[in-house]
């Protein structure tokens, strides 16, 4: 006996069916929020989905997120009171539905003919934003291998978030696990993606009140834990991808030709092939902000690892004993050199106040 995936529902009247209805649809918008960010409503017209259309209108959801479309629309002028159109507006796109975007037909096209070109606008739109985030990452793989990882990667990991800001938060994790996509490129690739985003969460990540000279006053090495602003970002490399990503994007194409382009495009095809041909080394870089500009900032060993050791929270004194653990600096030069560090990193504002 096979059995039946539809369920039934007995309800005592018209008014418990639109209740009924209205709650189960507000479930499923939720969760195609949840999972991809936006949700799409197609509904049909006529009497039969008026209650229903006023009991959703009031239901408590992030409509900002919600596209409404028919499934069909009857052959009248748009004010008709037989409109289906007219009777979302009227019925469903009000009290919180009202924040909803609509996709209606027109004379030339309908709901789903308008949805489709929305449809592939948004894919154009988003695949456009992941490329303009990681110009690098495009520069290492490639063209066709770069649009086939995003493909793969929007896919997996499609847009949840009201701005495409956040689009390749999750691109590095993805990659490790997919390496198939960076090929033989791949542990280059991972540091590219790293600088990357990195870059992105030094430009509009949170800046503190700086801290000043006078708050460290009295303070005792062996207790005090200091803590770097967090649009800071650190990152051990292997690969000089600071140099090729400043490469990448030294020019603006949009003013050179199309035989400069074809130049400048040569061009980074070499560099980005010298660079994977280089042997893996030891990077340590700062990624930081100065106003509106983000830099990169080499960093040697034993600065990376006090920064490091102080943003776990490490007091002052193991991070400067961790540091040191090892290094080839001669010992009667290394107090000079942890002043000059942080004078360097006081005058740069890396440094905030403790969270309380």
């Amino acid at each position: 006996m096979i059995e039946s995936a539809f369920q039934r529902r007995e309800f005592a009247n018209g008014e418990e069916i639109a209740i009924g209805l209205a709650d189960w649809t507000a479930e499923r918008l939720r969760g195609a929020i949840a999972a991809r960010g936006v949700a799409l409503l197609i509904v049909s017209g006529g009497k039969s989905p008026a209650r229903f259309f006023d009991r959703l209108s009031n239901v408590d959801l992030d409509w900002t997120r919600v596209a409404i479309t028919l499934a069909d629309e009857r052959r009248v002028a748009d004010d008709s009171s037989r409109s289906n159109a007219r009777l979302v507006r009227e019925r469903l796109l009000r009290n919180r539905a009202e924040a909803a975007s609509f996709i209606k037909p027109n004379d030339r096209l309908t709901s789903f003919e308008r949805l489709e070109i929305y449809n592939r606008q948004y894919w154009f739109r988003i695949f456009s934003a992941l490329a303009e985030d990681f110009p690098g990452l495009r520069a290492v793989l490639g063209d066709r291998s770069f649009d086939a990882l995003s493909k793969a990667y929007l896919r997996d990991c499609p847009s949840t978030s009201f701005t495409l800001r956040n689009l390749g938060g999750k691109l590095e994790d993805w990659l490790r696990k997919h390496p198939r996509y960076g090929g033989t490129r791949q542990k280059l690739a991972i540091d590219m993606v790293r600088l990357e985003w990195a870059d992105i969460e030094a430009f509009d990540g949170v800046s503190v009140p700086a801290l000043k000279t006078e708050d460290l006053a009295g303070a005792n090495p062996a207790t005090l834990r200091l803590r770097l602003q967090p649009y800071v970002q650190l990152l051990d490399l292997r690969y000089p991808v600071d140099d090729l990503l400043l490469a990448v994007k030294g020019k603006n194409q949009d003013d050179e030709d199309f035989a400069s382009n074809a130049f400048n495009e040569k061009h980074r095809r070499k560099r980005v092939a010298a660079v994977a041909r280089l042997k893996p080394a030891d990077i340590f870089l700062v990624v930081h902000r100065v106003d509106t500009w983000v830099y990169f900032r080499r960093v040697d060993h034993e600065e990376f690892t006090i920064l490091s050791a102080l943003r776990a929270g490490k007091t002052l004194e193991r991070a400067i004993a961790a540091a040191f653990r090892g290094s080839a600096i001669p010992v009667e030069e290394r107090a000079q050199n942890v002043a000059q560090w942080f004078h360097n990193w006081a005058a740069l504002s890396w440094f905030c106040l403790p969270e309380k």
